[in-house]
């Protein structure tokens, strides 16, 4: 296993720090035991919320299977929806290039590593949970972790160290598989694991030291994106060596096939409702970490009298989160839900329904499985013509978008890029000016139809092209 942990495109890490990564790994070893010797034989399950693509599960057996050969690896974790978001969509272009897909959540096993990424994992969710509720927090802690703390290059060593606890998890993955890691532990852990076609598909607009993975290909959706971790300028007080062309591809936009293939259409329609006077159909997509709650409820009760007079129809996805919708329901005393799902298959075909057909009321969404809580978003986007969200993994998706505020400083540039590209608001800092912003977008039909029209400029000029680039960049390897 090369050691990654001091140095990093010849930038030497100091000794201090090293010694910090390493007490890290050894930290995690005492406490969940050293499973490096271990065989975990792998085998493959069908995951029904995404047959559609026939992606596959990759769990552990008693009896190994090999991968086929027109394999196509997506390494992720769940953190929130996001990456498992970019990694649908990354299966689904597999899909689309002629690729079987198959899934490789690390942090779902019974191993060393995932229970390192699952306490990490915990303890973000945690603090984001804070720094909604204390606004000296966010200010003195988490807004700087997330924008300066990341976006230092020593920051990337104990990240490199502690990931080296996930390479038992690959022992059966042969070492030629194109792999696309949709999070730097994923990414780190394959290229320590010996893949030699690992893509590091980088989630992110602001630049930062934690999604390096030196050894992987990284994929960045953006200019801002490639020329900062092209130089690594402001990764360290001193000037960088930066990433060799060869190390780094500015790739597009992270999208799924089904949400691009008949995008045009799904404008005509959208334009049609609109210029008619239909209900302008507006799609949130509530997290479970309590993150844009209080905004969430803000905008919820200012759009509900434009429910009742049918200028909008409403959809929240509160996916697998049932409690943040009970929460809700609580603190607006109930509202009449046109529609509650929680079965999948019944929204699916409700989709098909409304797509050319009408919507009107509020319509609430909350799915037990993971995968289908996912997709959920990716089922009503198409038949939706404004999505609300923070300018996270949702901030590079072919519809007409109205920002929040964010939720951590390495946010902030997904706003940004989005409001200079013309598919999105810029980013919503408080109640009023969100819901200033919708009653805009409301009022004035023209607004939504420009924004459209720029959606497919931006589709011709391959901006949502990057899950198509990087299968190809995996398939063709180093």
């Amino acid at each position: 296993m090369t050691d990654r942990t001091s140095k990093i495109f010849n930038n030497v890490i100091d000794a201090k720090t090293v010694k910090k990564a390493e007490k890290s790994k050894a930290k995690y070893l005492k406490k969940y035991g050293d499973d490096s010797e271990r065989d975990y034989r792998i085998a493959f399950k069908d995951i029904p919320a995404l047959d559609f693509i026939g992606a596959k599960n990759i769990v552990f057996s008693r009896e190994n299977e090999e991968l086929p050969e027109n394999a196509v690896v997506v390494g992720n974790i769940r953190m929130g929806f996001g990456h498992y978001r970019i990694s649908v969509a990354m299966a689904s272009c597999a899909r689309a290039l002629g690729y079987e897909p198959y899934w490789l959540d690390l942090a779902s096993f019974d191993a060393t590593g995932s229970k390192m990424i699952r306490e990490q994992n915990d303890m973000y969710s945690l603090a984001s949970r804070i720094s909604q509720k204390s606004r000296l927090f966010n200010k003195l802690v988490w807004e700087p972790l997330n924008s300066e703390g990341f976006k230092k290059i020593t920051y990337n060593a104990k990240d490199q160290k502690n990931s080296e606890l996930l390479v038992p998890i690959f022992k059966n993955i042969r070492k030629d598989v194109p792999y696309i890691a949709t999070h730097v532990w994923p990414s780190q852990a394959a290229v320590h694991a010996g893949l030699t076609n690992v893509v590091n598909a980088i989630p992110d607009n602001w630049p930062m030291g934690l999604h390096l993975s030196e050894g992987a290909i990284h994929a960045v959706q953006t200019p801002f994106a490639y020329l900062g971790y092209k130089t690594l300028d402001g990764f360290d007080k001193k000037p960088l060596s930066g990433i060799p062309e060869s190390d780094i591809k500015e790739v597009g936009c992270y999208v799924d096939h089904e949400l691009l293939y008949r995008l045009e259409e799904d404008n005509e329609l959208r334009k049609k409702r609109i210029s008619s006077g239909k209900p302008i159909r507006i799609l949130m997509t509530v997290g479970g970490a309590g993150a844009g709650f209080d905004m969430f409820l803000a905008m919820i009760k200012h759009l509900l009298p434009l429910v009742k007079e049918k200028k909008v129809a409403l959809f929240i996805n509160f996916g697998d989160h049932l409690g943040v919708y009970e929460k809700l329901m609580k603190k607006l005393g109930g509202f009449e839900c046109g529609k509650f799902f929680d079965e999948y298959a019944e929204l699916k075909n409700f989709v098909k329904e409304i797509r050319e057909g009408d919507a009107e009321g509020v319509y609430a969404v909350y799915n037990k499985d993971i995968f289908e809580a996912v997709y959920s978003t990716n089922l009503l986007m198409p038949v939706c013509d404004v999505l609300v969200t923070k300018p996270s993994e949702l901030a590079y998706y072919p519809i007409p978008k109205v920002f929040m505020r964010h939720i951590g400083g390495h946010e902030v540039y997904g706003a940004i890029y989005g409001s200079e590209y013309g598919d999105a608001t810029a980013e919503k800092p408080d109640r009023k000016s969100v819901n200033a912003t919708l009653d805009k977008l409301i009022s004035d039909r023209e607004i939504i139809p420009h924004m459209l029209d720029r959606i497919e400029t931006l589709k011709k000029q391959g901006y949502y092209d990057g899950g198509y680039e990087c299968v190809r960049l995996a398939v063709k390897g180093r």
